[in-house]
């Protein structure tokens, strides 16, 4: 696919102050006059402590301009992405969107997102009209509830990381404490974290869909850094999303808590992968998530 000839590069990021509204302004994405062989559409970026775009937000997105193809009654089951380069959160995106099949059943798009013509991000997604089937799940674990889960200490943390939590969209309870402080952590690949937005969402399906996606990538890689025993102030550490692939099972309102179920199977390689499950407060699973993360520590070993 050649690199659309369209780009939002000198568009500003969003400026709305409440982190919902700039949410829903950056999941509402422009179209523009389609194309013979591929739909473009055109988004913004919001702003990020360090200037590089969140994965989440680039995720959401893409399922966004991917879904707008695709008529409302067969919504996204699965995506499969890369993670190409890093994001400038100062400029906006223009993503183009493939249709590679339409069936009976079944769609599946192809969808890239680019920066002054460059791909950052790279995704197939399948579509499927909802029908008939098996029907079971796996159990979701018993951990106190969201209620019983003390909020975040924000005195101390470094002043980055306290704006990173202003600036958030999405409430965020970790069950076993957090790894944003420089104290101990007993090494464990697993952890849970409840996460809701901030305040409601419109009735859109879609909308809550594309936010379960931008909630996917938040605190994943942090089962890997659980594992041996890391926090994110480790000095050296270096962290980077390199794929990401979800399934949505069942719809879920992303206003409502959501326990985020995640565990690390292993890492090699200066490699780590993650994998995770989402829960409705009532225990109904409503979506898998994998992912594959760069993770580097100064002197480490395999």
């Amino acid at each position: 696919m050649n690199a659309p000839g369209s780009d939002p590069s000198g568009q500003p990021p969003v400026t709305e102050t409440d982190p919902v509204s700039s949410l829903i302004s950056v999941l509402s994405l422009a179209s523009t006059e389609a194309r013979t062989t591929e739909d473009i559409f055109t988004g913004l970026s919001q702003p990020m402590p360090f200037g590089r775009v969140y994965g989440g937000q680039v995720l959401a997105q893409a399922v966004v301009a991917a879904s707008r193809t695709v008529e409302d009654e067969r919504p996204i089951h699965s995506m499969h992405g890369y993670f190409l380069r890093p994001g400038d959160s100062a400029r906006g995106i223009t993503f183009s969107v493939d249709r590679l099949r339409d069936g009976r059943s079944f769609s599946a798009r192809r969808t890239q997102a680019y920066q002054e013509g460059v791909p950052i991000f790279s995704m197939i997604a399948s579509f499927q009209t909802e029908d008939a089937g098996l029907d079971h799940s796996e159990p979701a674990p018993d951990v106190p509830g969201p209620e019983d889960v003390p909020d975040l200490e924000t005195g101390g943390l470094h002043p980055m990381t306290m704006r990173s939590f202003g600036d958030l969209p999405v409430e965020v309870k970790h069950v076993p404490g957090s790894l944003y402080r420089d104290e101990p952590v007993a090494p464990d690949p697993r952890q849970t974290v409840w996460l809701r937005t901030r305040r409601g969402l419109p009735d859109d399906r879609l909308l809550h869909r594309a936010a379960l996606a931008y909630l996917s990538d938040m605190t994943i890689q942090e089962s890997i850094l659980r594992a041996h025993g890391l926090t994110w102030t480790t000095p050296g550490l270096s962290v980077a999303s390199l794929d990401h692939a979800m399934w949505w099972h069942r719809a879920a309102r992303v206003d409502e808590w959501l326990l985020y179920v995640q565990e690390s199977p292993t890492a090699r390689g200066g490699r780590g992968l993650a994998t995770g499950r989402i829960y409705t407060r009532d225990g109904a699973l409503v979506a898998s998530v994998a992912q594959e993360v760069m993770v580097r520590v100064p002197g480490g070993s395999e």
